[in-house]
Parts: structure tokens; C-alpha cells; sequence
């Protein structure tokens, strides 16, 4: 079987995923070397060990959604449960590897184009300089109806949204049935009150939440008033050490990068640049995955299971294999290959 492997980025780390790196701390092994190192790696910043903040009691958004703190808890997460796919998957080929906004940086360690050092470094100095840009935001908005089909409606709502923000909001990423958008806090503001409201119960597509959604404690990713995050991480980030992927990757462009073909400088670049001020295109990612490395089955690993759904809305927009709608979809999902499989719940 050929298998491609996706990363989960920021709103995948919630109340279900603690005691996950405590949890490997008890295997002993591999899994505890990596969050010890990661621990390690934090202590230099000066911020609160991973184990402390994965072994609480309860949840707290005020500290566990902090971005210095959830980036690097979903980094840890996400790569052990890499290690234990590939463990699980050994007979079978990983063809690709991308990942949604924040785990691109993830993939960038899973791919070995970073190693799991470097890759950490990335990701908790991105977010501690991303925490430091004041004001501004995201939000959720769906765009396809209760059966996974483009809601014409929707997105010409949303366009016309983000065209009369006079400059103030902007297209963020492109998520399967959910388009998520970025602003200044005047043009989150004019969003909320320019996209027509869902209520929860509208439709069975995405849970009990109203819409358009506020993300917590997120910050205007992926647009142009991230351009001062972007000058600073090049310099302050200079010291990577860049290298050939091992294995193909997409990135938020739809392109890929290919163990045979890639020069690191152009992954530095992508990261450091485009992929902070830019919007992030998972949607075109996971199909360019789909249609150049042709994997029989999409990889989820944690923490939660936030891609699930979307992936499953990608594969109708796509077509890929006779699907086409949500019900396609399940169908599939039930039978004994699967063609996503979510490495958490």
C-alpha cells in the first residue's frame, strides 16, 4: 500500500490530547527521548516544560492555547505519532508528506528536511515572534453545505466579505469545505458582522459551532501583516540546518519538493517567506498529493482528528476514487480500506 502522511496544524491540540506526551514519557524509549529533547530545548527559552503542560489536571485555554505553548505541544504530538505510523506502516510506501498551515513545520521534520532540533526551533521561535504581533486574528467559515457540496451562496458571501474590508482582511487558507480568513482587528470585526451568521444545528457539517468562528488566541497567519514575522525569522532562523526531504513534500503552493530535486535554499525561502505572508492553500496540497503520488490512503496523525472531515471534503471536490459526496465518503471510510485514517479521535 502507498501512503501519504499529513500534519495537523494550530486548533488540533484541545482538552482530549492532554497526558498524550506524558504518556510516552512511561513508554520509556524513543518517544520519551523526543519530548525530553523537546523539554530540553524549552528550557533554553525559558518557557514551561511540555510534560507539565500535557500532565495538568484540566485544560486552560489561557495557557495551553498560548501559542509559544500549543505550537510546540502539537509539534511533539504530531511527530510521535509520525514515528509510530511509520512503525505501523512499515510494509507499505510513504509516497508524501504536507501538512495544514503550522504543520508544514512538522513536515519539514518528518520529511528529515529539518532534523527534529531544528524543527522545533522553527516552530517555537515562529510562534513566540508571531505572539509578539499585536492585534489581528482569524476566523472560520464554511463554504460547502451539509452534504459536502460547493455552497455557491457561501463563497460569494465570503468575497464579497473580504472585498469590502477595504484591505483590512484577506484570504488565510483554503481548508477543504472551510475557508479560514485573516485581518486587523477592524477587519475581523467587519467579517464577523459581513458574513451571513450560521447557527449551531444549521446543518450537521461542522458540529455545534456558529459561524463565522473566532479562533482563539490566533494571529493574522498566512497575510501580508505578518511581513515584519517574516523579515525577522529570516534572520533570526538563519542557522538551520536546510536539507534534501527524504520523501516528496507539498507545500501550502501546491509544490513539491523532492528528494532528488530539491535545493534546501528553496525550502528555507518558502518557509521563512511565502508560507508567513502568503495565503496557504491546503486544500490544493493535499490534491496535488492525491494526483502526483497517487497514495491509496492519507495518514492522520494527532494530536485530535481536525483533518479528518476536510480531507474527506477534498476528496469530493476532487472525485478521487468515486467519491463525490459526504455519503461516498462514509461508504469508503466503512470499508476495510479506508481511505483516511485518523490516528486519534
Amino acid at each position: 500500500m502507498r501512503y501519504a502522511i499529513i500534519c495537523p496544524g494550530r486548533g488540533s491540540y484541545t482538552e482530549s490530547s492532554l497526558g498524550t506526551l506524558t504518556a510516552a514519557l512511561s513508554k520509556g524509549g524513543r518517544a520519551a527521548e523526543l519530548v525530553q529533547e523537546a523539554d530540553e530545548l524549552r528550557r533554553s527559552y525559558n518557557l514551561t516544560s511540555l510534560a507539565e503542560l500535557d500532565g495538568a489536571e484540566r485544560f486552560s485555554a489561557a495557557r495551553h492555547l498560548r501559542p509559544a505553548n500549543v505550537s510546540a505541544l502539537i509539534f511533539v504530538a504530531t511527530i510521535l505519532d509520525v514515528e509510530e505510523s511509520r512503525w505501523a506502516h512499515a510494509d507499505d510506501e510513504l509516497v508524501g508528506i504536507c501538512g495544514n498551515s503550522m504543520g508544514w513545520y512538522t513536515a519539514l521534520a518528518a520529511a528529515s528536511a529539518l532534523s527534529f532540533a531544528d524543527g522545533f526551533s522553527l516552530v517555537q521561535e515562529m510562534a513566540i515572534m508571531q505572539e509578539s504581533q499585536r492585534g489581528g486574528g482569524q476566523l472560520l467559515y464554511p463554504v460547502v453545505d451539509e452534504n459536502w457540496q460547493p455552497d455557491p451562496e457561501r463563497k460569494r458571501a465570503v468575497e464579497d466579505a473580504l472585498a469590502s474590508s477595504h484591505g483590512k482582511a484577506f484570504p488565510s487558507i483554503d481548508l477543504g469545505g472551510l475557508v479560514v480568513l485573516a485581518g486587523s482587528d477592524t477587519g475581523i470585526t467587519h467579517l464577523g458582522r459581513s458574513l451571513p451568521p450560521i447557527a449551531p444545528g444549521t446543518d450537521n457539517t461542522f458540529g455545534k459551532h456558529s459561524y463565522p468562528l473566532r479562533l482563539a488566541q490566533h494571529g493574522p497567519y498566512h497575510s501580508r501583516l505578518l511581513s515584519d514575522v517574516a523579515f525577522r525569522a529570516q534572520s533570526q532562523l538563519a542557522n538551520l540546518d536546510w536539507r534534501r526531504p527524504a520523501v516528496t513534500m507539498v507545500d501550502g503552493r501546491g509544490t513539491r519538493f523532492t528528494p532528488a530535486a530539491t535545493h534546501p535554499a528553496e525550502l528555507a525561502n518558502y518557509t521563512l517567506g511565502h508560507q508567513v505572508t502568503r495565503p496557504f492553500d491546503f486544500t490544493r496540497s493535499v490534491r496535488t498529493l492525491l494526483r502526483e503520488q497517487a497514495p491509496d490512503r492519507l495518514v492522520l496523525p494527532g494530536p485530535g482528528n481536525t483533518l479528518g472531515g476536510i480531507c474527506g471534503q477534498i476528496l469530493c471536490i476532487e472525485g478521487w476514487r468515486g467519491i463525490h459526496t459526504r455519503a461516498d465518503f462514509n461508504a469508503a471510510q466503512a470499508t476495510d480500506s479506508p481511505p483516511v485514517e485518523s490516528m486519534r479521535r
